[in-house]
């Protein structure tokens, strides 16, 4: 999943651990992620948390997708900061999962998101190779 990810992979996030149901990512904040307030724009906090959602939700093997998530801003980021999002399968229930992805600063939450997914149907990394 994540090394097909052009959109994550364009912005520098780093894959560090991959797994099943599990997922850490990692982003550098840039120049051009900050905004009029000299913060990180939250667009790039969500994308790098939904980003680990994506890789711990596909780890099982059927292309998944989000049916919904949100997120709550805690702490702000800056340039140069170094985030990490830690995603951790919640649970997994027929084609749905509930799955949480803290995003930190060090030691200090940034930002707390909650994603639900949903596995597609006879679509997987398999079917979508072959075609």
């Amino acid at each position: 999943m994540f090394e097909d990810d052009a959109a994550a992979r364009g912005l520098g996030v780093e894959a560090l651990e991959l797994g099943p149901g599990r997922a850490v990512l990692r982003m550098t904040v840039t120049t051009a992620m900050v905004n009029g307030h000299g913060t990180a724009h939250g667009g790039y906090v969500f994308l790098l948390a939904d980003a680990a959602f994506a890789c711990a939700c596909n780890s099982h093997g059927p292309a998944t997708v989000a049916a919904a998530a949100d997120i709550d801003f805690v702490a702000p980021a800056r340039e140069g900061d170094v985030l990490t999002a830690e995603a951790t399968e919640r649970t997994r229930y027929g084609r749905n999962g509930v799955y949480d992805v803290t995003v930190r600063r060090g030691d200090e939450v940034i930002a707390e998101f909650r994603g639900r997914s949903r596995a597609l149907r006879g679509v997987g990394r398999a079917a979508k190779k072959e075609n």
